[in-house]
């Protein structure tokens, strides 16, 4: 658990283990504390490294609308800060549209690239549930359903209803809670000019994409413009998945994401 500030403000991050660095940057509700039980797997023989953006978790939060571009900033910030040179690169959703932004700018601190259920632009449909979050934001349960059932799968919500209304009971308070939501509403809106699509063959970075087959949030068909535009993106679909990959699909997703990055080898020789 440790800091560093950036421009003025106090950022948090979380280092583990030894070894090749992997940086992961959270989906737009998460925080280093999503990240725990991933954490053992994850940095047995890497050196992981967690951050909160800004508005997210134990970060210093804004005061004032910004946009998602700075986050690409403090990333930057934070590997300087760490002096590493070259990173893995793991980002989720929002952490995935940062990462992009990231890796078109400082490709040079990046040694491989890994997205899960993420879009290349804040279109029409992003959009419009962006603006439906920050509509309800004012009331606790309106905002728990308008954001909450949409991120999983149909047959997940169903097999675990028990799990979710006590995550609904927990978030409750959180949901009431005027700075949380105010910070969302930040972070919502900082990504409503996202937009990479038109840049993504400069991307030269090994890269994989990670889609699910369930996810409604951000749509295969949109996470395939990513895989088209990045010469030679790798592409891996999850069946029966909805867009929280990483507590649906635990397993696979930490198996991805380790074989991803710690293969030492790019290309295969066919014998």
């Amino acid at each position: 658990m440790a800091r560093f500030v950036f421009r003025d403000k106090s950022i948090y991050y979380e280092e583990y283990g030894k070894g090749k660095p992997i940086v992961v940057l959270n989906g737009i509700m998460m925080s280093t504390a999503s990240w725990s039980e991933f954490v053992e797997p994850f940095s047995a023989n890497n050196h992981l490294i967690l951050l909160d953006f800004l508005d997210q978790g134990r970060s210093d939060h804004m005061t004032e609308p910004f946009s998602q571009a700075l986050q690409a900033d403090l990333l930057l910030a934070l590997l300087d800060h760490l002096e590493l040179e070259k990173v893995c690169l793991l980002g989720i959703s929002y952490g995935g549209e940062v990462a992009l932004r990231f890796a078109l700018e400082h490709g040079d601190r990046l040694e491989r690239l890994l997205l899960f259920n993420t879009t290349a632009c804040t279109g029409p449909w992003l959009g419009d549930i962006g603006d439906a979050w920050n509509l309800a934001s004012k009331d606790a349960d309106a905002y728990y359903l308008t954001t909450i059932p949409v991120i999983y799968s149909p047959k997940f919500y169903r097999e675990n209803n028990a799990w979710m209304e006590h995550r609904r009971e927990a978030l409750r308070p959180v949901f009431g809670n005027p700075r949380f939501v105010d910070a969302m509403v930040r972070l919502t809106n900082s990504a409503a000019d996202y937009d990479v699509s038109g840049r993504l063959g400069e991307i030269k970075t090994p890269t994989m994409v990670v889609s699910c087959m369930e996810d409604y949030l951000t749509p295969m068909a949109e996470q395939k413009v990513i895989v088209n535009g990045i010469p030679g993106c790798e592409h891996v679909i999850i069946p029966g998945c909805g867009h929280a990959s990483m507590y649906e699909k635990p397993v696979i997703f930490t198996a991805l994401t380790l074989g991803f990055f710690n293969n030492t080898k790019e290309q295969f020789r066919i014998l």
